[in-house]
């Protein structure tokens, strides 16, 4: 069962939504007043569609060329309706007419990501998008720029669902939901966060893959 209530805020597009919690949430790497849940966005066909529609507006003029889309936090659906996006007949960007790759990292002990030798050959030479759930700490979509840089690949961008900066490492997010559709949104580290200042009890461990109640 949730640990709150999941809120659904409607858009100007169908089948696109935020769904959100808010509460006290905890992730690898920082305090949070809001889960932001995914789970239909990265598994549900057509939310994963104008997830990548709306993603698809960043770059509908764009003369970036995109070979090879790396999908981080199990967006791969999402990665693979982008990539049909990207390719359509009647879309005005450089890719169209051509096939693009859709690919995932593994990920070490040392949570550094890796690609295995059949897989190289995408991303070395290649022109690559990153795709996140999120990019708020940036830890994730930093490790897979470096990723992408060790292997020979040369990235072109960061794409999220949510996105709390307009640039990571150097390279342009484009978003779908960022702060401004959250009321009072906050990601900071454990000792600067307001709610454990204030006593209160973390709710639920949050990640890529959903929450844990505590």
């Amino acid at each position: 069962m949730p640990t709150t209530n999941i809120t659904k805020m409607k858009t100007k597009r169908s089948n696109l939504y935020l769904r959100v919690a808010k509460g006290h949430f905890a992730t690898n790497h920082s305090h949070s007043n809001y889960f932001i849940d995914v789970a239909a966005q990265k598994s549900r066909l057509s939310e994963a569609k104008a997830v990548a529609q709306a993603i698809c507006d960043h770059y509908n003029y764009s003369t970036r060329i995109v070979d090879t889309i790396l999908c981080l936090d199990g967006t791969e659906v999402i990665g693979t309706c982008l990539a049909g996006e990207l390719t359509k007949n009647d879309f005005m960007n450089i890719n169209a007419h051509q096939t693009i790759y859709v690919v995932t990292p593994e990920t070490t002990g040392g949570s550094q990501l890796m690609f295995r030798d059949n897989i190289v050959p995408m991303i070395e030479g290649k022109h690559v998008l990153v795709l996140a759930v999120s990019v708020a700490t940036g830890y994730t979509a930093q490790a897979a720029i470096d990723a992408i840089q060790y292997y020979g690949g040369e990235v072109v961008g960061v794409a999220a669902i949510f996105s709390t900066t307009d640039e990571c490492g150097g390279y342009t997010v484009n978003s779908v939901f960022n702060p401004k559709d959250l009321d009072g949104y906050f990601t900071l580290p454990s000792h600067d966060c307001p709610l454990c200042k204030e006593g209160k009890k973390l709710d639920a461990l949050i990640n890529c893959h959903g929450f844990s109640k505590l």
